[in-house]
């Protein structure tokens, strides 16, 4: 397994022979609360990560056991003028689109709190894991703000508009088995801790597969949310043209009729 430093408090790790990614949040004193630098460097992350053609899969994780993350670093805030909270925004958001944008099946693995925009990186992912220390939720009108890192679009998106205004509204923490019952999370993990595990087993079982195909279905599932059937359709139909001339399409029909495990080109 090799390691890559982005800034202080993040790590990338590669596993399964490169092709799975591991970006754990690494601030743990801080509970993984996202700070200007913090921010900055998931962005980082996410950026190399998106230009590297040989990660298959991406698993968002914590280095703190009681936090995946606790969302913005209101400490940090609170020591901001106006001016330096307007410039500060676009570094945030990047960090949060960074992980919404990678074009690779993504998971998140959730362990103890995932509040505010932790919740939102957490959403910004495919799939998310989580044991049942999980605690989840948006709760930044209690604190005079809105959920800025997608979650007034993503949670909806989840769960429908009324249970999202129902959680947005009243700020409400979720703990892990209700999280579950209401899709806020995907699968819920037995004993506590099984989180990580269980999403980086998960990452291999995808990783397994074509990396073309992997990509191209993402594009089209995201591109194709919310349009009517008929433009969805068409969103597909351009995904299939993207892979069906390809070295992993060629590949796959050739180890299926020969019985073997496919080696994919990734092209």
């Amino acid at each position: 397994m090799s390691e890559q430093r982005f800034g202080e408090f993040v790590v990338v790790r590669r596993h399964e022979g490169g092709h799975v990614a591991e970006l754990v949040l690494d601030r743990p004193k801080a509970m993984n609360a996202v700070s200007t630098d913090m921010a900055r460097s998931i962005g980082a992350a996410c950026e190399a990560l998106a230009a590297d053609s040989s990660v298959r899969v991406t698993v968002l994780t914590s280095s703190n056991d009681r936090a995946f993350c606790v969302g913005a670093d209101l400490k940090e805030r609170n020591s901001f003028t106006d001016a330096e909270l307007v410039r500060q925004r676009p570094t945030a958001r990047a960090a949060y689109t960074g992980v919404l944008e990678l074009p690779m099946p993504t998971v998140a693995a959730v362990r103890g709190f995932a509040l505010g925009g932790g919740f939102e990186l957490a959403l910004s992912c495919d799939v998310i894991v989580a044991d049942h220390t999980a605690v989840v939720g948006l709760p930044e009108v209690s604190v005079g703000v809105i959920p800025g890192g997608g979650g007034t679009q993503l949670l909806p998106r989840r769960v429908g508009a009324a249970r999202a205004a129902e959680l947005v509204f009243t700020a409400r923490r979720v703990e892990a088995v209700e999280a579950r019952e209401l899709g806020l999370v995907d699968e819920l993990t037995e004993p506590d801790g099984e989180a990580r595990t269980t999403a980086l087993e998960l990452a291999a079982r995808i990783a397994a597969n074509s990396p073309v195909g992997l990509r191209a279905a993402k594009r089209a599932m995201r591109l194709g949310h919310g349009l009517d059937l008929r433009a969805g359709l068409e969103v597909e139909d351009a995904a299939w043209r993207s892979v069906a001339f390809s070295g992993d399409r060629a590949e796959g029909v050739a180890a299926f009729n020969e019985k073997r495990k496919p080696q994919w080109p990734g092209e």
